[in-house]
């Protein structure tokens, strides 16, 4: 113990030198660093192996792990293996699990949920922490503290505590209520009080609330760590963050939102063509939008809260900036702004607006004025619209509205510039395209629209706000003025991996039906941050996007000590500059988050500081410093909803990262977090990528190479990084792949992609392993059809579980009664599956038109109480539920749970299992896009087999490869038999033949020409069957896709039909009609088949007999009791025809009747002409 004192004491003052010497660095000898004595440090401790391994090795400059040797009294260090870089990749790969370890896959909806419970519901309520009374605003109501209680649920006045599990089962909200600390005034007008409220449950209501526990199988609520058994949890490798909510469906997910970056400039042009710079304001307290544009050479502004366009001068003025010399010298000397501002001026004198309150009064005239508002004082009504709503990021303190005057000087400069310069001018498109200028934010933060306590809202109405959003997926909050759609989806279970490519999907802002190129394309700003092949085909393309391996979404952090820090290291305060040195020359401006805080003289030794600062750990690792020398600012970032990722640090083109680091990261000494705090990696987002020169490999750093990639396939995402050789293939393809592998099902043991162990692909795997034939077998094999394997399907292969929910509710009613569950009737066949209890039993085969609970109602459910046991069985209806099913099948009752749902009913659910085995029509992948349809199952007599007697899962067709250009696929099929053959892993990871974690194809020829050839005599990688014909065995990984022909498979006679138009209806699970459209009506037409199209589009779908008169050509009825027809209009059956016609073309000439006045008239014999009555023709 006394000697791992010494090393914490060592440890500890070497740390404070490190400090001392930085500030020294830094800011020169005028910091005074006090002086401390140099502690001893023992030399038999440094020489005793027992106690350095005791515990965690400390980082002082030289490491037990390096190369020392004793030296009489001193130690002889081997400095030059200290400093000895990675000798390759391969050792750095380490630092890959180290960083899933730490941040996970969904780290960022975990992180952003856990920002939201612990802050940012805080800082909403102090936002609008106080309500008082408009007549006496003596008279108020304050919150307090806010604080969230544990999830229960009260059953019969006593409360139970809920788990997730429980939730998901029960169909019950997993909520925790928000407690609120509240002060207020009671009491008369003469005496009034001040009482205090303490855990109020009375304005924030209940919030939907759930993170889900990881790996570990711990749930993580709030502040609160609670570990759960895995009996509580449906998967001990459940992960990420999702919502049960009541509602249906049970479990959703929120997606990540994509939207243009808040709190900062943007300089696009309208659809107009004019010039406009534009902030998306956001804060706790509201959300609002500015825009300044140029519109024939007059600067307007354009709010929400103004009813037309505002001349900008006048809003400077209403803002105290009287002078106008003083906006010129904001905007800069350059003659050319003077000139483009002119006209802004001239139109300010010719409103006769030159003082303030001049300004006001003109602005007053401009508001919008609502029908629910209040009766204000003009000045004070203007001045709360420009302090609290016009650039609300800005605050204004004591009326002081100078940094809002700077702001828009600013926003004006860069406008101009846009002007004079094109290239300074960023496209609409190019703003959404970039990472750069946009922000992932996401969709809990939006609830702070929910959370408003500045009106009068009744009881629940935040918690069934939130539950109604959460299950649709629909935010419609008009306070802000949102109105979106599908920001929650339903969580994808069929696969693990599925579920991770869930967790990882971007949402766009832009509508998918827009026909424009410009935001679906790749940019270069994206390398590293977001998958390049993973999106979706057809209108979602390049929209929807999935994050790559290694990105971080932040969060907010303080910004309280980040400011003070700025000014400590000579930010001059934008208070104490004048309009004439804020565009100095040699000076830059220095914006924090959006918001200007002054200007600095040395802008790139600033930047370097604080690049040292966040290296050493004194501030946030995710803090950004970007120096943008084109608009001459420093911008500094800790804002939440950036996209960032950590990059090895390099000092003159050599890594950070020595050979002993590694050799303790494996040895558990360190974590990835010491890297960070050691300063050997960075997070870098998209900003400061632009001040870095990043190499790919080591050796193709070079000497002003600042930044190394760890591991090139971390470009790829969760889903892509699972395609073995992806860079060998066409790029359509890895993009097919990612949309099939979320929908693969199935188990395997293990594969060739090194991510797999990562994302624990090896533990929750999709798809089958197969041996296979690649080579031209009979004629079903064309069009990239799959011969398959009898006997293998016999054995398991492809085999698949559907599993089918069912529930039933025994519903109690307000007069006492409720249902109730009989007996079964075992003379009646539908009952055979039921127990006594009158539930299916588990293990029995049910079949279609089975009762699976034999439930009865009671017949009155309204009026006085009535005991139960007092209904007769003549009370009672039968509601006894059945299974509807396609015919044939034979599924079987997996399980039946029993439980209490929210209104203490019981609930019943059943769970339905139905084994199906592949069968021609059903469609297989493989990992590279490659799909095709079961041709023909063959027996296993007819197969071919090698010389060793081995017979393929399955053949496919190798015409398949050419077109397609999928070498991944043929060396991965290489690989494969090579493992197989020589009892042995092989890789074939992204980009990994340089660093070894793929292997070459000379490696896999040379392994079969050493083992293969030499051990077993074979001639080659060919195996020949009996009948010469020649195929490829190769064992590899096919994916089975969950299309089975049983789900596609349709056809009916006849069926049940729509009431309104009396067509048959559509869709295989309602037994609809097959549809014969445009196109296949086309077809017939070309083909001459006449009488086809008329049985098709009429005598099979909706055929009717109609009474037309031949007088007035409109239609009648028959009239059953006379059995003739009668025209409605003409009141007689003597001119009356009988025609037959489609149901839906009757309806459509009585809608036309509806609507304009039509005439009919008799054209011949079976003719009836219809047409308005100014083309009627005269008779």
């Amino acid at each position: 113990m006394t000697a791992r004192r010494v090393f914490r004491a060592y440890e500890a003052e070497v740390q404070k030198r490190k400090i001392d010497q930085f500030f020294l660095n830094s800011f020169g000898s005028s910091v005074p660093v006090p002086h401390r004595p140099t502690p001893i440090l023992p030399f038999l401790f440094l020489s005793t192996g027992k106690a350095a391994t005791a515990g965690p090795r400390p980082s002082f400059p030289f490491s037990f792990s390096a190369p020392a040797r004793q030296v009489g009294n001193s130690l002889d260090i081997d400095k030059q293996a200290l400093a000895a870089p990675v000798k390759n990749a391969v050792e750095k790969f380490q630092l890959l699990p180290e960083f899933l370890k730490v941040r996970g896959l969904v780290k960022q909806h975990l992180d952003s949920f856990n920002y939201f419970v612990r802050t940012q519901i805080k800082k909403i309520v102090q936002a609008n922490d106080l309500i008082t009374s408009r007549i006496d605003p003596s008279i108020y109501l304050r919150y307090k503290d806010v604080g969230i209680g544990t999830p229960s649920l009260v059953i019969d006045g006593v409360p139970e505590k809920l788990t997730p599990h429980k939730c998901r089962i029960s169909d019950l909200t997993y909520a925790a209520p928000i407690y609120v600390n509240i002060e207020y005034i009671t009491g008369s007008l003469g005496s009034k009080t001040t009482q205090t409220k303490v855990n109020a449950h009375l304005i924030l209501e209940d919030i939907l609330s759930l993170k889900e526990r990881r790996r570990s199988g711990a749930l993580y609520l709030i502040e609160c760590c609670c570990t759960h058994s895995l009996e509580e949890w449906s998967s001990g490798w459940d992960i990420g963050l999702r919502l049960v909510a009541g509602l249906q469906p049970p479990s959703v997910v929120i997606l990540i939102q994509e939207q243009l970056s808040k709190n900062r400039i943007i300089i696009d042009a309208d659809k107009k063509g004019c010039v406009q710079a534009s902030v998306m304001s956001s804060t706790e307290a509201t959300k609002s939008k500015t825009v300044i544009r140029m519109e024939k050479e007059k600067i307007y502004l354009y709010l929400n809260q103004f009813a037309t366009k505002v001349p900008i001068m006048i809003v400077l003025k209403a803002m105290g900036m009287e002078s106008d010399q003083e906006v010129v010298q904001m905007i800069g000397r350059d003659p050319r702004y003077s000139e483009l501002l002119l006209p802004s001026i001239e139109d300010c004198v010719k409103e006769a607006v030159h003082t303030q309150y001049q300004a006001l009064e003109f602005l007053e005239q401009k508001v919008k004025k609502l029908p629910y508002s209040t009766t204000y004082e003009k000045e004070g009504h203007v001045l709360s619209i420009l302090r609290d709503t016009f650039l609300a990021n800005v605050p204004v303190h004591q009326n002081n509205f100078r940094p809002k005057c700077v702001y828009v000087a600013v926003m004006m400069r860069r406008m101009m510039e846009a002007i004079l310069n094109k290239d300074a001018m960023d496209d609409k498109f190019e703003q959404s395209m970039h990472i750069t200028d946009r922000r992932k934010e996401y969709a809990r933060e939006m609830t702070v629209a929910h959370t408003s306590t500045n009106v009068c809202i009744g009881k629940d109405s935040i918690t069934v706000g939130l539950e109604r959003s959460l299950s649709t997926g629909n935010w419609d909050v008009k306070r802000f003025r949102m109105h979106r759609k599908g920001m929650t989806q339903v969580v994808a279970r069929l696969s693990y991996i599925g579920t991770l490519g869930h967790m990882t999907k971007i949402s766009p802002q832009f509508e998918k039906s827009r026909k424009v190129s410009g935001p679906r394309a790749l940019q270069p700003s994206q390398w590293g941050m977001l998958c390049p092949c993973d999106t979706p085909e057809g209108e979602a393309c390049g929209l929807v996007k999935n994050l790559a391996l290694m990105t971080h979404v932040t969060t907010d952090e303080d910004e309280g000590p980040l400011i003070s820090l700025c000014f400590s290291l000579g930010v001059e305060d934008l208070e104490l500059l004048s309009g004439e040195e804020l565009h100095m020359p040699n000076s830059y401006l220095i914006i924090f988050n959006g918001l200007i805080l002054g200007k600095h003289r040395r802008p790139q030794k600033f930047a370097n500081a604080m690049r040292k600062l966040r290296r050493a750990g004194k501030i946030g690792e995710f803090v950004s410093i970007f120096v943008n020398e084109k608009q001459r600012c420093v911008y500094i970032a800790s804002d939440g909803g950036r996209v960032c990722r950590p990059l090895v640090i390099a000092d003159k083109g050599v890594s950070r990262i020595k050979e002993h680091h590694m050799k303790e990261l494996k040895d558990g000494v360190r974590t990835f977090d010491s890297f960070l705090k050691e300063g050997l990696i960075e997070y870098l987002d998209v900003n400061e990528e632009n001040n870095a020169l990043i190499a790919l490999y080591e050796e193709n750093a070079k000497e002003g190479t600042t930044h190394i990639e760890i591991e090139p396939f971390t470009i790829l995402g969760v889903v892509a990084g699972l395609i073995p050789y992806p860079h060998h293939n066409q790029s359509p393809r890895n993009t097919y792949q990612c949309a099939m592998g979320k929908q693969a099902m199935g188990n395997i043991a293990y594969n060739q992609a090194s991510c797999f162990v990562f994302v624990h692909y090896d533990k929750l795997g999709a798809g089958q392993n197969a041996t296979v034939a690649v080579m031209s077998y009979s004629g079903y094999d064309i069009e990239d059809a799959i011969v398959m394997n009898k006997s293998s399907l016999d054995r398991g292969f492809g085999r698949c579980i559907v599993m089918k929910k069912m529930s039933a509710v025994s519903q109690k009613y307000v007069n006492g009664t409720s249902d109730r569950i009989i007996r079964p009737d075992k003379g009646n066949d539908a009952e055979q599956i039921l127990d006594d209890d009158g539930l299916a039993a588990p293990g029995q085969i049910i079949r279609n038109m089975d009762v699976y609970i034999k439930k009865q109602s009671p017949k009155i459910t309204r009026g006085p109480v009535q005991p139960r046991a007092d209904l007769a069985d003549s009370a009672y209806t039968s509601s006894k539920q059945t299974y509807k099913g396609p015919e044939g099948e034979t599924p079987v009752v997996d399980r039946v749970v029993l439980c209490s749902d929210r209104n203490n009913n019981l609930c019943i659910k059943f769970m339905i299992r139905h084994t199906r085995r592949p069968e021609v029509g059903d469609k297989f992948s493989s990992r590279h896009g490659q799909k095709g349809v079961c041709g023909t199952i063959v027996q296993q007599e007819d197969f071919p087999f090698s010389e060793r007697g081995i017979c393929p899962d399955l053949i496919m067709n190798p015409h398949g490869f050419p077109s397609r250009m999928t070498v991944g696929k043929m060396i991965e099929l290489l690989g494969s038999k090579a493992g197989v053959s020589c009892g042995r892993f092989h890789y074939g990871s992204a980009f990994g033949e340089p660093s070894g974690h793929a292997d070459k194809v000379e490696t896999i020829r040379l392994l079969f020409s050493q083992n293969l050839t030499a051990s077993r005599g074979l001639k080659g990688v060919k195996d020949c069957d009996r009948n010469d014909v020649c195929g490829k065995r190769w064992g590899f990984l096919l994916i089975m896709r969950p299309r089975k022909v049983l789900d596609k498979m349709h056809a009916r006679g006849s069926g049940p039909r729509v009431m309104i138009t009396r067509q048959p209806t559509e869709g295989r699970s309602r037994n609809g009609g097959l549809r014969v459209g445009e196109m296949e009506r086309d077809c017939l037409i070309a083909y001459g088949a006449s009488m086809l199209i008329y049985e098709r589009l009429m005598i099979s779908s909706d055929p009717f007999e109609v009474q037309v008169c031949r007088k007035c050509g409109l239609l009648g009825y028959y009239n059953f009791k006379l059995k003739t027809g009668i025209c409605s209009t003409c009141k007689n059956g003597e001119n009356i025809s009988t025609m037959k016609l489609p149901y839906a073309c009757k309806l459509l000439f009585q809608f036309s009747f509806c609507f304009v006045a039509y005439k009919a008239y008799w054209g011949g014999p079976g003719v009836v002409q219809v047409v308005p009555l100014h083309r009627a023709p005269h008779r």
